[in-house]
């Protein structure tokens, strides 16, 4: 396969772009503060949790069925394109109910909905990378795809925490400009991608040869949890698993933490700067982290990831101020941006590549998992905070617990081979 030149890996990522926008913008500024307009005070970390979480599993099912079916999908644009195309046709609805209706039920409705139709999209959107590189360029191809999801987590943290009226209880114009930048993202992708056409299944003339691996989801079941030890790919998504359940659980809850411990004036803004500050480091860090892995090992690079995310999320314990805060979510968003440079570029070199859209869709139930299980801290925090009040120590144990689970995957990451 012929190397991708630089222009032709930003093609291929941009859609990433469009979806870091959305998801960003919803979690961590626009969703936590409308929700405040629905749910009592003392129970919206709570609110929160439950909500995301119910959506995240349904994106843990949808995602890795929507890869195995991108894997066979019969086509003339290709496997993977078409069912983009239709998952974001349907996040356009989702967002425009999110946007222009309001009520609690149509809230939970537009945010379970997006969920479902935008991971229809991600599940074969994540099968492009193997598809169209070489194994060689997969460590510079997740460089760039954390790169531009970084980008997408800047542009959405600065711009969105600016433009969105926590007073309002319908966030009309933040929706309308994450509509055009997701369907922004998707042309260019969509378009720019060269898909080679998949054959007509009932045409064995034109038949492609059966790969060696075996198809079946029994088989992949076996390969993933053999008898004995786990295999090299299951312990990935473990140790995956382990360190994003502490990203999720801080990203989460930010809002709140600066609403409550901080007495910003302006949560939404102050949420949105302290991302911001996490995505940049995670951008100067994501193209090094991918040059660097492909060079020292991927393993290695997890384990410098995990050391320097646990040093952040422990300084961030002693953020008192809007300058501490960022500057230690700073080194947190290092650790971060190496991580998920090594993490995907790693499952890449280890996906079958006759199977890579099953395979890499498997990775969502550790980041989807994680991300859903990090909910459920909404009501240990409320717990905690609400049986001592004016202390905040629901917060304090979660930037503790963030520190133990980097630690966690550098554990986990040192049984996998390669």
């Amino acid at each position: 396969m012929k190397p991708a030149r630089w222009h032709e890996l930003l093609v291929l990522n941009t859609y990433w772009l469009g979806l870091s926008f959305m998801w960003n913008g919803l979690h961590v500024i626009i969703l936590p503060a409308v929700l405040l307009h629905y749910v009592p005070e003392h129970l919206k970390n709570t609110s929160l949790g439950l909500l995301t979480f119910t959506g995240l599993i349904i994106a843990m099912i949808v995602q890795p069925i929507s890869g195995a079916l991108s894997d066979r999908w019969v086509s003339r644009w290709g496997r993977r394109r078409p069912l983009i195309l239709l998952g974001t046709l349907g996040d356009f609805i989702f967002l425009a109910i999110l946007g222009w209706v309001g009520g609690l039920p149509w809230l939970a409705l537009g945010y379970i909905g997006l969920q479902f139709s935008s991971n229809m999209a991600h599940g074969p959107m994540q099968g492009l990378m193997p598809d169209q590189l070489p194994p060689v360029q997969l460590g510079a191809g997740a460089g760039v795809k954390n790169l531009i999801d970084m980008l997408g987590m800047v542009i959405s943290s600065l711009f969105l925490g600016r433009l969105f009226d926590a007073t309002v209880a319908r966030p009309s114009l933040p929706m309308a400009v994450i509509i055009g930048m997701l369907a922004a993202g998707a042309a260019v992708t969509l378009i720019g991608v060269r898909e080679k056409a998949t054959l007509r299944l009932d045409r064995p003339q034109e038949a492609p040869p059966r790969p060696a691996v075996s198809l079946s989801w029994r088989s992949l079941r076996a390969r993933l949890i053999p008898r004995g030890p786990l295999s090299p790919y299951a312990r990935l998504i473990v140790a995956r698993f382990s360190f994003l359940l502490g990203v999720y659980g801080v990203q989460t809850f930010a809002q709140y933490y600066v609403r409550d411990v901080l007495k910003a004036a302006d949560p939404p803004k102050l949420t949105g700067d302290l991302l911001a500050a996490i995505a940049i480091s995670l951008i100067a860090f994501a193209l090094l982290g991918g040059w660097l892995g492909d060079r020292i090992g991927h393993i290695r690079m997890h384990y410098f990831a995990g050391a320097i995310a646990t040093l952040g999320s422990l300084l961030m314990l002693f953020a008192r101020t809007p300058l501490t805060l960022l500057i230690f979510g700073s080194v947190f968003g290092i650790g971060i941006g190496l991580f998920l440079t090594a993490n995907w570029a790693l499952a890449s070199l280890l996906a079958p590549p006759g199977d890579a859209g099953k395979y890499l869709g498997l990775t969502n139930l550790a980041t989807a998992g994680s991300a859903a299980v990090g909910r459920l801290l909404g009501p240990l925090i409320d717990l905690v905070n609400n049986a001592r009040p004016g202390q905040n120590l629901g917060y304090t144990g979660l930037f503790i617990f963030g520190a133990v689970c980097a630690l966690a995957s550098i554990y986990l990451i040192k049984k996998v081979n390669t």
